[in-house]
């Protein structure tokens, strides 16, 4: 796969002009609903993609990632292992998209916990100055690293809110309090956590 130059880019059938893209994300698998919306370069490498998830998400980037595009997977490549991701630093989002014509796409993080993440692309935009990526929208509190997937995170919740859970002591000391509102977004207490 090779980058292209041209203005515009084949995606689905779809002409899509190549400047700005508006994704929608969505953490599959947890309730309530963890959802953003950024604006990005179409041209941005999928390694910096992975960088600017992280931030709107609030992730702290200390596990491995993949972007699943129809059956094809970018990340970090593995000299040593034949089967793995392609290069995500090789390739941009417009020529990964156009290459495959696929219009949503997986985001998969930290491969313990299983976080998988649907991106769908909602709309392009011809340049308008936008140099940075841009967050649009929060929906949700990104759940805690390290909390064990979608089912860890939905017994860490029910734990904090039940004082007579077995393990509701555990995890007031290991989150370090009983509060905790999974519909609140706050990225400047995520960031304190790292």
């Amino acid at each position: 796969m090779e980058e292209r130059d041209a203005g515009d880019a084949q995606a689905g059938g779809l002409k899509m002009p190549a400047s700005l893209v508006r994704l929608k994300v969505t953490l599959d698998h947890v309730e309530p609903t963890v959802m953003r919306r950024v604006v990005v370069p179409f041209r941005i490498k999928l390694h910096r993609l992975h960088e600017v998830l992280q931030a709107a998400m609030g992730w702290t980037n200390s596990h491995l990632y993949e972007f699943r595009i129809r059956d094809v997977g970018f990340g970090l490549a593995d000299q040593d292992w034949g089967d793995g991701p392609l290069d995500a630093r090789k390739i941009s989002l417009l020529a990964a998209i156009e290459d495959i014509g696929a219009k949503s796409f997986k985001y998969l993080y930290d491969f313990g916990d299983g976080w998988t993440h649907s991106i769908k692309i909602e709309r392009t935009f011809p340049f308008i100055g936008l140099a940075e990526p841009m967050l649009l929208e929060a929906t949700g509190r990104c759940p805690p690293e390290d909390i064990g997937g979608p089912w860890g995170y939905q017994e860490f919740r029910e734990a904090l809110a039940d004082p007579t859970h077995e393990r509701h002591a555990e995890f007031v000391e290991w989150w370090g309090g009983e509060d905790y509102d999974p519909d609140k977004t706050n990225f400047a207490e995520q960031q304190s956590r790292r």
